[in-house]
């Protein structure tokens, strides 16, 4: 499982239909989902984003999470994080998982992290085709990747 995680003053994301989410201050999540991803790597990183220390104290020190904060989170799907470029100039997309095994672990994974950080979860659409904007506070960007497993 990988994640980008943006730290965020305000981000939104809009579909078709209508379909439109935003957040104020927090963190939004681009998530992709690997062959094998299971509950394991789920609960890893919907732990390690929640405890997540990137946003800062009373001293400017990135010393709170977003349990902390109580600020935001967005979730969006992003297959494309597992994006193969090496070679060529059009990136393969075989180190992502296939739609209909990634779906329940997405589910599954939105439910834990709203668990982890005690509140909702705004989400994009798995599957569609979304427009996201996002106000990068910092900037603040990471790449975690969950841990490989002997």
């Amino acid at each position: 499982m990988r994640a980008v995680v943006q730290r965020v003053a305000s981000a939104s994301v809009a579909a078709d239909e209508g379909r439109y989410a935003a957040i104020g201050p927090g963190m939004v999540v681009l998530l992709g989902i690997a062959p094998g991803d299971r509950d394991r790597e789920s609960a890893w990183m919907s732990r390690k984003l929640a405890a997540l220390r990137i946003f800062e104290d009373s001293e400017g020190k990135k010393n709170r999470s977003l349990r902390d904060t109580g600020g935001e989170a967005l979730l969006v799907s992003q297959f494309t994080l597992y994006g193969d470029a090496s070679r060529g100039n059009r990136p393969g997309f075989s180190g992502a998982a296939r739609f209909e095994d990634a779906l329940p672990v997405y589910e599954r994974f939105v439910d834990m992290f709203e668990e982890e950080i005690s509140r909702p979860v705004a989400t994009g659409w798995y599957g569609a085709d979304m427009q996201l904007t996002i106000l990068n506070d910092g900037p603040v960007t990471l790449i975690i990747d969950t841990p490989t497993q002997p």
